[in-house]
């Protein structure tokens, strides 16, 4: 039992240092793609369609989320955030390439496989939480959450710099940051393909079989405690997987020790592990009342964010010429996406003490005052920032306390499909909300668009607050 705690341990502790790294790295893309796409949209294809650059990206992250997940559950954590990370960088060399051809099929196709860099982001938070301890889970993810501020604010305002850096060639101001962005995921997929060793999904599916289950923690539910604690079948390749690291770290020496007494991949058990499909993932989270909170927080959060979020650049590029709207969305969106991870550490830690129910609610009252004074703003642009700001925290608070009670609430074996699950239907919505966006905006103007993502919150308001959910959950006062 000493053992598989120490190698647990150190192993959390290196993967959260280099997750942490890479979060900041990749921030830089995804926040540059977010800050330009809606107006490299509108330029190629009209104010109609600039919602669906943001959708394309949101639907391919979901989609591809799926075999991520599915890779990540027989090989680990590693090769599927890799390849998230090299297929987005293939879909910013694609939106590149759109705007010097004048491609508008190129460059719908190249948001969609820019979308795997945030899928690559999404499934991190859950790689924070493969070795956590219970009581700390909901503080480690968010930490990873966090680390992305950094990238994040910083890579709107280098939007415009960085913008006009590739002009003398030419390619539009709006394309350029497609270049770096390409760069800081190829960069992200190097980091973790070489240093996220051993992988922290083989090694918490090697000491599954330790004696003694994890205690459930105050607030998180009924549902984990129900979750079997059994040994999961080791995944293909974990030993050899694991065997470099375990020669290099004594700590992780003990790995090897925790892996042969848990029997190793059994043929038997490797072809149950096989027969875990998304159809039973998909199953594991309707048998769970907590499992689908968690979902639903994350997905109407998502949707509602990405509703008001999408159409702010536009909204603002209404009354400002080019270089001017480049500069204040860059200052909106940083002071945005510093609400989403800013303060995630803060909500992290609501999330232990206070319990996921309470802090999914927060977040949804954040999102409708978010909601409100964006659809008074006009385009008052510190009301706008104060706005999107309160989006951001909102957005935080159902993100990390859902991510935190869904990935608790399910059972081992399944947990990784159902995550990608998670992040597909995740995807889905905010991909709803970003076609929808610019024909409301275009039908009837970006107040209507807030008011409406507002009312969005109200069927999780209600599951929240239904008392079967609430007696599964057992939210500590």
């Amino acid at each position: 039992m000493t053992s598989a705690v120490a190698v647990r341990s150190a192993v959390q502790v290196r993967t959260i240092r280099l997750l942490m790294l890479v979060e900041v790295v990749s921030g830089l893309g995804v926040a540059m793609g977010i800050s330009v796409g809606a107006l490299l949209t509108r330029a190629m294809a009209g104010t109609a369609l600039s919602g669906a650059a943001q959708s394309a990206a949101v639907v391919g992250g979901g989609v591809l989320a799926v075999p991520a997940a599915a890779l990540m559950s027989r090989y680990g954590r590693r090769p599927g955030l890799a390849l998230c990370y090299l297929t987005g960088a293939v879909g910013g060399v694609a939106v590149l390439a759109s705007a010097l051809l004048d491609s508008i099929p190129l460059l719908f196709v190249g948001f969609f496989l820019f979308g795997a860099g945030s899928t690559a982001k999404l499934q991190a938070r859950y790689a924070a939480t493969d070795l956590a301890e219970p009581h700390r889970r909901g503080r480690q993810l968010s930490l990873v959450v966090w680390s992305t501020t950094l990238g994040a604010v910083v890579g709107p305002n280098l939007a415009s710099p960085l913008g006009g850096v590739l002009s003398p060639y030419g390619v539009p101001e709006l394309a350029g940051p497609f270049a770096f962005a390409t760069a800081s995921f190829l960069l992200s997929a190097l980091l973790l393909t070489f240093f996220l060793r051993p992988d922290p999904l083989l090694t918490a599916q090697a000491l599954a079989g330790a004696p003694g289950p994890d205690p459930v923690p105050a607030g998180a539910g009924t549902a984990a405690a129900a979750a079997p604690t059994a040994a999961a079948p080791t995944a293909p390749g974990a030993a050899a997987a694991t065997a470099p690291a375990a020669r290099t770290a004594p700590a992780v020496a003990t790995l090897a020790v925790a892996t042969a007494s848990a029997g190793g991949p059994a043929p038997a058990a490797a072809g149950a592990a096989q027969r875990h499909t998304l159809g039973s993932a998909a199953r594991a989270v309707l048998a769970s009342p907590a499992a689908r909170l968690g979902m639903a927080a994350m997905a109407l959060g998502h949707l509602v964010m990405v509703a008001v979020m999408a159409m702010t650049p536009v909204h603002i590029g209404e009354t400002h010429s080019a270089p001017d709207t480049l500069r204040i969305v860059g200052f909106v969106l940083s002071a945005h996406v510093a609400g989403m991870y800013g303060l995630s550490p803060v909500v992290g830690w609501l999330t232990d003490r206070a319990g996921r129910v309470p802090v999914i609610l927060g977040g949804v009252a954040l999102l409708i005052a978010a909601c409100a004074v964006a659809a008074t703003a006009g385009h008052d642009t510190a009301l706008l920032t104060t706005a999107l700001l309160m989006l951001g925290l909102g957005w935080s608070g159902t993100m990390v306390a859902g991510s935190t009670l869904f990935t608790e609430s399910l059972p081992t074996a399944v947990k990784a499909r159902a995550q990608g699950l998670s992040d597909l239907v995740t995807g889905l919505a905010g991909a709803s909300a970003g076609v929808l966006s610019g024909i409301v905006v275009e039908l009837a103007g970006y107040a209507v668009l807030a008011v409406l993502a507002g009312l969005a919150t109200i069927p999780l308001i209600a599951l929240a607050l239904r008392p079967s959910t609430l007696a599964a959950v057992k939210v500590a006062d």
